[in-house]
């Protein structure tokens, strides 16, 4: 009678690592993707919450190599005056036109901060590459959508609805960076319920500002006659 053989979990082992491996980074990156596409539409807060999470070491994340002053108490309270004043100056007409105007650099390099520094754990090297390939560009195609749909709004409504698209834009930052940190994997779903009321309001906006601008050519036509 033959012996049964011993199942080598040595190299079952081997054999699964990489797998685990890919099943450990794939939350991480839904990390910085959500912390990316936020600092699309506001650049600090994300920078914020992520310092937060490294100082306090919450949900496991540590700073490492060149993001570790990002744990730093200096790097929260410098994050959190500039999250303030972002905020507060993006409900303020004209000001808010000239921070997106700052935010065509600056929110792509938070973008490619908040993914470099969270994937940096897993590979340096690939973290500041996802941060540089993916963070940067979904941050500035973020903001792109978000500054196109301001615009509207301005034409549309003579910026009094700029406050409260700005509101709005707050609370789907806030839900985004809740939902990273908490369930990576709504993220995606997030940002495709983001982009298409993105795409509603800047349609509604558009329209109305087509429609005044009608209103304005007809009347100024029947002075004329």
């Amino acid at each position: 009678m033959h012996p049964t053989p011993t199942p080598d979990w040595t190299a079952w082992a081997v054999q699964l690592a990489p797998l685990a491996k890919q099943w450990s980074f794939l939350p991480a990156l839904l990390l910085g993707v959500g912390l990316s596409a936020s600092s699309g539409l506001r650049a600090f807060l994300p920078l914020l919450a992520l310092a937060a999470a490294f100082h306090f070491h919450a949900f496991g994340l540590q700073p490492t190599g060149n993001f570790a002053w990002l744990g730093s108490e200096l790097a929260l309270a410098a994050l959190a005056i500039a999250t303030i004043v972002e905020i507060a100056g993006d409900k303020i007409p004209v000001v808010d036109h000239a921070l997106d105007t700052v935010g065509t650099v600056v929110r792509p390099a938070a973008g490619a901060l908040v993914a470099g520094a969270v994937l940096n754990g897993s590979d340096p090297t690939t973290g500041a590459l996802l941060g540089l390939i993916v963070g940067a560009p979904l941050a500035l195609g973020v903001h792109g959508a978000k500054s196109g749909a301001r615009g509207a709004s301005t034409v549309g409504t003579f910026g009094f609805a700029n406050p409260f698209i700005s509101v709005m834009e707050d609370i789907v930052v806030v839900a985004t960076i809740a939902a990273a940190f908490f369930v990576p994997v709504l993220v995606p779903l997030l940002l495709v319920v983001a982009v298409w009321l993105v795409w509603k309001i800047y349609r509604s906006l558009r329209e109305s500002g087509e429609k005044h601008h009608r209103r304005r050519g007809r009347r100024r036509r029947a002075h004329a006659s």
